[in-house]
């Protein structure tokens, strides 16, 4: 069976916990189709992930489309939602409307995700109004780092708290499916989950929430280095595959690779 918004719905109202991890291609989307999980993301941390980049800002339309493809090529059950990336949406409603199009039409997404503020509202509402599921990403916001002054939990203050609350509220009433929320407080993202009667995934925003994402680098330990303090990681793929492609060289430089088992007669 196909995953649609529907049935992220039905899990919502059900109270059953909703699984949800990045995918950038094929392999890894076919995998985690496999595992059954609910929705994979194609998100913009490619930029971080897979191209090398410090932040996601530099990510185009045109390397969501191409990414979301390649997941969609190997994901059959799974919900694909494709990432809004920095300037698809914000210099115009009908770019944006044409940008989500193109992630639902040429990248095979069966939604999209959008870091969203009060400006975006008119926005979200005319994707929305095309038939294009929408998640709406709250809270840290990767694409606004540097006007959030860096990778920092968003919502502390009782002001802030009550502006994400409402336009929690919004997103909702415009028709989003979902609301995701990053580095929020547990105790605010408790209460927007209970406060909306759809779908709220969190990441690093406590076990309050509907459902949890996760960067699957960050979860398997693909990448050298730390992941963020809200990750658990349940593998070092680093090591392991450091540890097995040093044996194929050393295998090489002793002439121990190839043997005669691995040629041809």
């Amino acid at each position: 069976m196909k995953i649609l918004p529907k049935h992220i719905q039905e899990k919502k109202n059900s109270g059953t916990p909703i699984v949800m991890l990045t995918a950038y291609e094929a392999s890894q989307a076919c995998l985690l189709d496999e595992l059954e999980i609910d929705m994979i993301l194609v998100g913009d941390s490619l930029g971080n992930v897979f191209a090398g980049l410090e932040t996601t800002i530099p990510v185009t339309m045109d390397q969501m489309v191409y990414h979301t493809a390649c997941v969609a090529r190997g994901a059959r059950r799974s919900l694909i939602v494709g990432d809004m990336p920095f300037l698809s949406s914000q210099i115009s409603i009908e770019e944006g409307k044409i940008n989500a199009g193109r992630l639902i039409k040429e990248g095979g997404a069966q939604a999209v995700k959008m870091e969203v503020g009060p400006a975006d509202v008119e926005t979200v509402r005319a994707i929305v109004s095309m038939g294009i599921p929408v998640i709406a990403h709250l809270g840290f916001t990767p694409q606004s780092v540097y006007q959030q002054g860096g990778y920092r939990v968003q919502g502390r203050s009782d002001s802030d708290a009550d502006k994400m609350v409402t336009l929690a509220k919004t997103m909702e009433d415009v028709g989003c499916f979902g609301v995701l929320l990053e580095m929020v407080p547990s105790a605010l993202a408790t209460k927007i989950a209970i406060a909306l009667d759809i779908a709220v995934i969190g990441i690093g925003a406590g076990m309050g929430c509907d459902g949890q994402v996760l960067v699957t680098h960050d979860v398997v330990g693909l990448l050298d280095k730390k992941p963020p303090k809200f990750v658990k990681q349940y593998a070092n793929l680093h090591t392991e595959m450091k540890r097995a492609l040093g044996e194929f060289k050393a295998d090489v430089i002793a002439r121990r690779f190839p043997t005669e088992e691995q040629g041809f007669v």
